[in-house]
């Protein structure tokens, strides 16, 4: 008995996020001949990634990264991605998938340069989502620095307005189209990966720790932009109340996360990123004292074990065994007590600092927003992958709590899934 030798079928593959995990998955399979559709539903791609300051092993800025990949896009015509756009149905099975994608205006055209000049137009401002709306930008505005595709977004919250004529009166190169209307494609594909990566948990949700109600109290991924020197503060970790450098610090861990009111699980990276901002202060403070209140520490693998017992020998690092239970503030001077009791010694203690910094969790995309296909969750949004099945996968942090190594590895054996899916037996 013979057996038909595997062929290629004719077939795209749709991946849906263009965050690190999907761009790993879209080069993946477009370099070994595949037609790959990008979908992002943000003006740029990059995702959680680009919001960074540094990130492990090697603790590079996400240029070191971002950059060569999105070369790599740029040589390659196999890859379209879409911007701006996001999936609002897909029928069918593996092999066959039709998706519906809409694609939200820009309004500016690919004849920008990024010269600038309709930024400066501009009058309004809008909250800077990149900056987690911790400062304000134009409502024309280059989403980020690194943004790619390097095109301005105008917001719509001024078509319409003297604002939106003023960008287009200005533009040189014909780049601004105030009169772009949404619109629908269909993609025919043959697989899809799903990369929708994941949200930092709310805190406001989490009582008892203060934030939103406290001014010196930020989550680990404000305190990312605050170090970042494309940040609201140009890379100054500074106290938001007065601006002024902060001689002590509170981490609280586990905000929100083990914790079956919120999120039952460990998110896996909020122990290391903790740490690694430990880095980010002593760079800038010598002498700022570091409180870092934990259920347990987590550093998983030999690398990051040795870089937790670096951070240890740091004699202004005070390491305390405690949930914290209680936040408040002092009125006059804003000053934050966090309040623990310390599960080795049994004391209770009460630590007052300059800001604290709530070490959120990782909550996937799609468990506040179910997304338009038949897909299988886990009870706290995480899409199951159905390798029987086949056709839909999910990749990085879509599936689980990951770091940016093991996203990458994950995403590259989704890319396989997909491509093996298009294969006809």
């Amino acid at each position: 008995m013979t057996q038909d030798k595997a062929a290629p079928t004719s077939g795209s593959i749709l991946v849906v996020g263009g965050g690190i995990s999907g761009l790993t998955t879209a080069l993946e399979a477009a370099e070994v001949g595949y037609e790959v559709f990008l979908v992002e539903k943000n003006p740029s791609l990059g995702g959680r990634v680009a919001q960074l300051n540094q990130y492990f092993p090697k603790l590079c800025p996400p240029t070191c990264g971002l950059e060569i990949n999105y070369r790599r896009i740029k040589d390659n015509p196999r890859i379209k991605v879409l911007t701006l756009a996001e999936v609002e149905k897909i029928d069918g099975g593996p092999g066959n998938y039709t998706a519906k994608i809409k694609l939200t205006p820009r309004y500016v055209n690919e004849n920008c340069t990024c010269c600038g000049e309709c930024g400066e137009a501009c009058e309004a401002e809008i909250p800077n989502e990149f900056n987690l709306s911790m400062n304000r930008s134009k409502a024309a505005y280059l989403p980020h620095p690194m943004a790619f595709p390097q095109r301005y977004v105008i917001s719509p919250q001024i078509i319409g307005t003297e604002d939106a004529n003023r960008c287009k009166d200005v533009c040189k190169y014909n780049a601004v189209e105030l009169d772009m209307q949404a619109k629908t494609v269909d993609l025919k594909v043959g697989a899809v990966v799903w990369a929708t990566g994941w949200e930092p948990y709310d805190a406001a949700k989490i009582d008892n720790l203060g934030f939103g109600q406290h001014q010196n109290i930020v989550t680990n991924m404000m305190m990312e932009r605050l170090a970042s020197k494309t940040g609201p503060t140009q890379g100054k970790i500074v106290r938001p109340s007065d601006d002024q450098a902060p001689k002590s610090i509170a981490f609280v861990q586990c905000a929100g996360s083990r914790d079956e009111n919120h999120l039952p699980y460990c998110s896996y990276i909020c122990c290391m990123a903790s740490l690694k901002h430990v880095t980010y202060i002593r760079a800038q403070y010598p002498d700022t004292k570091v409180y870092i209140f934990y259920i347990d520490i987590r550093s998983p693998g030999d690398r990051y074990q040795k870089f937790y017992d670096k951070i240890k020998e740091d004699k202004n690092v005070f390491l305390i065994k405690g949930k914290v239970a209680e936040v408040s503030e002092d009125p006059a001077t804003k000053s934050i007590t966090v309040v623990a009791e310390n599960t080795l010694t049994g004391e209770k203690i009460r630590q007052t600092v300059d800001m604290a910094v709530l070490a959120t969790g990782m909550q996937p995309t799609a468990a506040n927003i179910k997304l338009p296909a038949d897909l299988n969750y886990n009870s706290d949004g995480f899409i199951i992958n159905d390798y029987g099945k086949g056709g839909m996968f999910a990749a990085g942090c879509a599936n689980k709590p990951a770091d940016v190594v093991s996203s990458n590895q994950n995403a590259t054996g989704m890319a396989l899934k997909a491509i093996q899916t298009l294969v006809r037996r």
